[in-house]
């Protein structure tokens, strides 16, 4: 009866923070809508919204603000649901998709796309996140390789340091390529690597929409298994859980995501690794909690990320990775101190 209580305990204090959560999110929203070079009043706003606005303002809205925020939105959830696990399944609460290579490899595939097509626009734009998935996979194969060991499988502390070393080796390839680009397309790469939301157009929304509607599902299906792996790789296949297939199932599932949620927001790190932390503070461990919350702080984090970039530096915006990392690299260091402890 006890831990039936605990239980209902932790769902309605989930449910509780998602709502708050959620409202603030919205509220966020409508800020960053009537964020920007022309303004809004709050009435034009809501006419457009309901469809009865001005030509102009349309345009403004429809054309421009919303799709950006939309990106904003499913990236948000994308990269704070693919921290989270990663940190399961590395068992690592240092774990982050910039941090253990998959942002590198997607960088690398973004440089192979842009090399060959030499526009980020129209329908080609749709065949983005498969070159980024690719890049983020080779990686990962290469990461999954090297940290593997044929008697005690794959070791989570190698997937780290294999990962760091992945993404300093696949950098470096990137930045040569880039390069080679001419220089609208490297300043647009350039815009990218530092973190800009360059995903402005509904086709790029359609572009990262299947991805995040499939996978995010998927992996809160498998809650469950990501619970067990905080157990242990023993303990977890005495459950009957095969550790190894689960793992790389639930790795493959992380790199798409994260690579599809950059290819259209930039080279954004730290969500990753902030949104997992916050997540299990609010509402404990357990993922079919934390897991929703993730993805809320997720596009709280980078929705606001965006609106102050466009906003308190206006003209002169600046990408949104940028804010990001002013309060995600502090928030590592305080971790990695932390774990030192």
């Amino acid at each position: 009866m006890a831990r039936s209580f605990t239980n209902m305990e932790r769902s309605k204090r989930a449910w509780c923070t998602g709502i708050v959560l959620l409202t603030g999110a919205l509220v966020l929203i409508v800020v960053s809508l009537n964020t920007g070079t022309v303004r809004l009043s709050t009435q034009e706003l809501w006419h457009t919204l309901l469809g009865s606005g001005t030509p102009d303002s349309k345009i403004v809205l429809l054309e421009y603000r919303l799709p950006r925020i939309a990106i904003t939105v499913l990236a948000g959830i994308g990269l704070g649901v693919a921290g989270s696990v990663l940190q399961a399944v590395s068992r690592n609460s240092l774990a982050d998709p910039g941090i253990v290579g998959l942002h590198a490899g997607a960088a690398f595939g973004l440089i192979v796309f842009v090399s060959f097509f030499r526009t980020m626009e129209g329908p080609s734009s749709l065949l983005i996140p498969l070159f980024t998935f690719v890049g983020g996979t080779a990686i990962a194969l290469l990461i999954f390789i090297l940290a593997y060991d044929r008697y005690k499988g794959l070791m989570p502390i190698r997937l780290i340091l294999v990962g760091i070393a992945m993404e300093a080796g696949f950098s470096a390839a990137t930045l040569f390529l880039s390069l080679k680009l001419d220089p609208d397309t490297y300043a647009f790469a350039a815009r990218w690597l530092a973190g800009s939301v360059w995903g402005r157009d509904w086709i790029n929304v359609a572009a990262l929409l299947p991805w995040i509607v499939v996978l995010v599902p998927y992996i809160y299906s498998r809650s469950r298994t990501l619970d067990i792996f905080a157990l242990g790789d023993d303990i977890a296949t005495g459950m009957g859980n095969s550790v190894t297939l689960s793992r790389i199932g639930l790795l493959a599932a992380a790199v798409a995501l994260s690579c599809a949620s950059v290819s259209m927001a930039g080279g954004i790190g730290f969500i990753g690794l902030i949104a997992p932390h916050i997540a299990r503070r609010l509402v404990g461990p357990m993922h079919r909690h934390n897991l929703p919350i993730s993805a809320l702080i997720g596009t709280t984090i980078l929705v606001a990320s965006d609106t102050i970039g466009r906003s308190i530096f206006h003209p002169n915006a600046i990408p949104a990775g940028i804010v990001v990392a002013g309060v995600g690299a502090p928030f590592f260091l305080y971790l990695l101190l932390k774990s030192k402890s």
